[in-house]
């Protein structure tokens, strides 16, 4: 169980960036990006021919993020310049996509034909680069140690993958926070929450736009180059579904811990991606639910994360409106109660 758990939390860490990328489009630009499919493939594809070619992981992580944000900045083209509807540009999108990333892939064959996966597990990436700095530290072995000493059999191979992504994740969330808070953020804010009013102080939505989106794919096919990486494989088929998981962590974190600030808010996104990969290990405990049921889970966990929040808001407006007629009952009667002047 404490090893499902602490992969689950590995997982969930990475897929937290995928996760920001999903908040940026869904709620500070109010855009429904459905090009996160198949840009969080292209980042994957990217960087495992990359690396196949013999490109530094770091490097071919990098032109990974870069793919990624081109393929967001088109969707925003198609979407401001071509007056594409925004669902339809996304979902253009996430179908070029899909014929792209398998030209990708097959750019390691001789032909450059279509390929639909890339196996990696003799290839090295950037948690291999950081491993050989992790085992001089001997970290392993003391926490491992103190893990036994606790009665718990089955411990982490390593703890190096989940702590320099704890580090990575929230230093892209610091600056994640940050740029929210400069006049460009802002203005995508803005154009998220009112384009009208951001058109009459002669800002151009359509960049903003577009800047979003190119920033929010950057992010997803991040998450994607480092998946590819963290699972040794690159799929053409990994990104299905990744919108519904990147809006179920956003949900879950949104209900669990609040949006009342910028930081709390993309605080609660990365422990909602968290908590959704540890809540999915969980459910596939159960004898009678198998890997084929992880969608099926999935839709599941964001129905409850819809009506839960929305039941406890019913709920709370109950109370509040049975608390001001005991109030208003309570003055009546002591009105009723003074004597006559």
């Amino acid at each position: 169980m404490f090893t499902a758990i602490f992969g689950s939390v590995e997982q969930g860490i990475i897929y937290a960036i995928m996760a920001l990328g999903v908040y940026l489009t869904f709620r500070v630009l109010d855009f429904p990006d459905l090009t996160v499919d198949g840009s969080f493939v292209t980042g994957a594809a990217t960087a495992a021919t990359m690396i196949t070619l013999g490109y530094n992981p770091i490097i071919s992580t990098l032109c990974a993020t870069l793919a990624g944000f081109v393929a967001g900045s088109i969707t925003g083209l198609l979407h401001t310049k071509a007056k594409i509807n925004s669902l339809l540009a996304g979902i253009l999108m996430m179908i070029a996509l899909y014929s792209i990333n398998l030209r990708i892939m097959g750019m390691t064959t001789d032909t450059a034909v279509g390929r639909p996966n890339i196996p990696l597990a003799n290839s090295d990436s950037l948690f291999t680069l950081f491993f050989g700095f992790w085992e001089k530290l001997g970290l392993d072995k003391a926490l491992n140690g103190m893990l036994s000493s606790m009665g718990i059999e089955h411990v982490p191979k390593t703890w190096g993958t989940i702590f320099i992504m704890f580090i990575l994740t929230f230093a892209i969330k610091f600056v994640f926070d940050w740029f929210l808070k400069t006049e460009v953020g802002l203005a995508i804010r803005a154009t998220g929450d009112n384009d009208k009013m951001i058109r009459s102080f002669s800002a151009s939505t359509d960049t903003l736009i577009i800047l979003g989106l190119g920033l929010s794919n950057g992010l997803v096919a991040l998450s994607g180059a480092l998946i590819a990486q963290y699972g040794k494989f690159a799929d053409v088929g990994m990104g299905i579904g990744m919108i519904v998981i990147g809006l179920a962590s956003v949900i879950i974190g949104e209900a669990i811990f609040g949006t009342k600030t910028i930081v709390r808010t993309t605080f609660a996104v990365i422990f909602g991606a968290i908590i959704y990969r540890i809540v999915l290990a969980l459910a596939l405990q159960v004898e009678f639910l198998d890997t084929g049921d992880m969608k099926l889970i999935t839709a599941v966990i964001v129905v409850i994360s819809l009506v839960v929040p929305t039941l406890r808001a019913k709920q709370k407006e109950k109370s509040r409106i049975a608390k001001r007629r005991a109030e208003r009952a309570a003055v009546v009667v002591k009105q009723e109660g003074k004597p006559i002047a």
